[in-house]
């Protein structure tokens, strides 16, 4: 049972700071380091602060980037840059983009409220994908010198019977009490929802939800972690402690709004590569179409590879290739039979996933890479853009890369309700939500009241 709750916000001073648009940020592991020093210079109160701190020589125990994110927060409150609402409320939000896909301008609608946190396996929120204990470790230090939750878990839910979102839309009225344009072209809105019957009958409506983890997976069991050790400082009660809870931005699956774009593989290296070798080694599970674009600009030819991959990819498993110092571009597309050769264990919800194809046959099998080495950031990067994945490969910062069609949102719900776990980046929800619009504060002596 999915126990949510409206919950005292934090949120940014919007009578002091005009332009939320120069305070916000995406969330902190999307962020790079000329993006960070960006953020950084933008605006003195920008978020970037809290989520993603600079690193200085002579860093210690007393002073490191954890401790002057607490002491950002702490000096935000005392000087009203930062303000508490004085009562529990929920938060609606619009996010608007065009990315280029299926046509035309979307809307995302969401909302941010507090979910009851679950132990793993407990069917009530699910996640999706693999995390990894050095971004757990990094997110625990700073919630724990912080005593906040500085970002939301994103996530998804099904609304195909109680129409949630328009009860809060309904009672949201005109103006939103936010409204700015961000630097990726993206529209964001958020109206503060104050209708306390109203929270009842959106808890109501979700305690007989699933809740699936959409983004955030490593915030999530952090927090879950985190609640573990408050646990065993201050008890459990009876679950209504303020740790027991996360912060969660919540969307309807079925939202027209909702975009899953891929995450295209690129690798930076490989000890005795040879493309010609590679291609023969891999027409025993794929057969191979080469497209070549002597002349054609690069928006062209990322379109035309799309619908190739797209094409091909709805009577079986298609993957993009191209490496350094090709002019070519090759489309593997998996052989009848073929995924048999996968692991007989393996699910078959996990099976007919590209990235599953594109792991155990080709980055495993293909080019000998060990399961160790996937989870090597120094040799594997993620990218959604298939221009920005092309030009890092044509430059050599990549020797090459692997594009991919989306994840389709039943292919991730039927894997989360099957209680299994996809490889990492296999889906990139966009856009990401948005850190900044309001944060939670954790005061192990608060209780949080569940309508």
């Amino acid at each position: 049972m999915a126990l949510i709750a409206p919950f005292r916000g934090l949120t940014y001073n919007f009578e002091k700071i005009g332009d939320l648009s120069r305070i916000v940020a995406p969330p902190y592991d999307v962020i790079s380091e000329k993006e960070q020093e960006d953020y950084y210079r933008v605006h003195p109160n920008n978020v970037i602060r809290l989520i993603l701190g600079k690193k200085k020589t002579g860093d210690s125990d007393w002073d490191n980037y954890y401790t002057r994110s607490a002491d950002y927060l702490k000096r935000w409150e005392s000087e009203d840059i930062l303000v508490r609402a004085e009562y529990p409320l929920m938060y609606l939000t619009s996010h608007a983009y065009d990315k280029g896909v299926e046509g035309g301008l979307k809307v995302r609608w969401g909302f941010i409220a507090l979910a009851r946190i679950e132990d793993e396996g407990s069917g009530v929120i699910i996640p999706h994908e693999k995390t990894f204990s050095a971004h757990k470790n990094d997110r625990l230090k700073l919630m724990r010198a912080c005593g906040a939750q500085l970002s939301q878990v994103f996530g998804l839910y099904d609304d195909s019977d109680v129409d949630i979102m328009g009860s809060l839309k309904n009672a949201a009225g005109d103006p939103p009490d936010v409204s700015f344009s961000f630097r990726d072209g993206t529209e964001s809105r958020m109206w503060i929802i104050r209708d306390q019957d109203l929270f009842k009958k959106v808890a109501d409506a979700m305690k007989d939800k699933a809740i699936f983890i959409a983004d955030g997976h490593h915030r999530y069991e952090t927090s879950r972690n985190y609640r573990n050790i408050m646990r065993a400082r201050h008890g459990r009660s009876r679950g209504d402690r303020s740790y027991e809870y996360i912060m969660m931005y919540l969307t309807d699956m079925n939202d027209k709004g909702l975009t899953i774009l891929p995450s295209h593989r690129l690798i930076k290296r490989h000890k005795e590569f040879e493309c010609n070798i590679f291609l023969e080694r891999t027409k025993q599970w794929f057969e191979i179409d080469e497209v070549k674009f002597p002349n054609s600009g690069k928006d062209d030819m990322c379109r035309y590879l799309k619908q190739e991959l797209a094409e091909k990819g709805r009577l079986t498993s298609a993957i993009g290739f191209h490496c350094h110092n090709g002019r070519s571009y090759y489309i593997l597309s998996l052989k009848p039979g073929m995924m048999d050769l996968m692991e007989k264990d393996l699910h078959p919800s996990l099976r007919g996933l590209d990235v599953e194809v594109l792991s155990r046959l080709i980055i495993q099998r293909g080019l000998e890479f060990t399961r160790e080495d996937m989870d090597n950031e120094t040799i594997f990067h993620y990218t959604s853009d298939m221009a920005d994945a092309i030009s890092l490969v044509d430059v050599g910062a990549y020797e090459m890369t692997f594009m991919l069609n989306p994840t389709r949102i039943e292919q991730v719900k039927e894997v989360a309700s099957n209680s299994l776990i996809m490889p990492r980046k296999s889906t990139y929800f966009y856009p990401k939500v948005l850190t900044g619009l309001v944060f939670n504060k954790i005061d192990p002596r608060e209780t949080i009241h569940a309508p």
